[in-house]
């Protein structure tokens, strides 16, 4: 198992464990686009949108950037030490991820109770109820993989960075980071088409997923968090349509 945890947040594992995801949300936001035209994850329209400025625009250029990035983090990697890929692994990360997900809202839940001292709305997951079903799963494959990569890679990871240019100790460094970001990603599911009314039991349940979710990034990296975060929204879409 000591060998699992370590070979599993390497880039050739988490890259490669991530790439279904995106190849599943492309798909069905292009299967979707006939009736539902431009209906994408927030954080990808965000991301696209910045990328734009830079150059980089349409679906292809932008998929194609991030595929090309993962390809040279894998191969750089794989330079230094070759990681062997066997599919048993693979396969031992859809469960880890699938459990966390499980166990995921029930946690945070009971977090968010201790900290207010009352109960949390049964509403205060993705806000994707009001969506055919297939149009729920396709946004939260896009929330796995979009979300993680803006709010766990680019913002915490770049708050992180900066942070310690100002020399400040990795430790607080960590903290500060994750909690910003966090606050951020609470804030992010209140804006859009599909948001919640804010409601500060609901903002302070996603706040504490923001940060059980930097923990689960730091830990064991970015495909196992974005499967997790993936599967969690799948679960209550489906849970919702049930």
């Amino acid at each position: 198992m000591r060998r699992y945890f370590e070979v599993t947040r390497t880039h050739t594992y988490s890259l490669l464990f991530a790439l279904p995801l995106l190849v599943a949300y492309e798909a069905g936001a292009l299967l979707i686009s006939g009736r539902q035209a431009g209906l994408r994850n927030g954080a990808d329209v965000l991301l696209r949108t910045l990328l734009a400025a830079g150059g980089v625009s349409g679906t292809l250029g932008f998929t194609a950037l991030l595929v090309l990035g993962a390809a040279v983090l894998v191969g750089l990697e794989r330079r230094r030490k070759r990681v062997p890929v066997e599919g048993r692994v693979f396969g031992l990360m859809v469960c880890e991820s699938a459990a966390y997900a499980l166990a995921f809202g029930a946690v945070i839940a009971v977090a968010t109770r201790i900290l207010l001292g009352g109960m949390v709305p049964m509403q205060a997951g993705p806000g994707l109820e009001r969506l055919p079903l297939l149009d729920g799963v396709v946004l939260s494959l896009g929330a796995g993989i979009y979300e993680e990569l803006l709010f766990r890679v680019l913002l915490t990871g770049g708050l992180f960075a900066i942070l310690r240019a100002t020399k400040l100790k990795r430790t607080n460094a960590a903290v500060l980071a994750a909690v910003a970001s966090a606050l951020v990603f609470s804030a992010f599911h209140y804006v859009g088409a599909y948001a919640y009314p804010f409601e500060l039991s609901t903002f302070t349940f996603r706040f504490l997923a923001g940060l059980a979710f930097s923990g689960l990034f730091i830990a064991r990296g970015f495909g196992i968090t974005a499967w997790t975060h993936a599967l969690y929204d799948v679960f209550l879409v489906l849970a919702g349509a049930g």
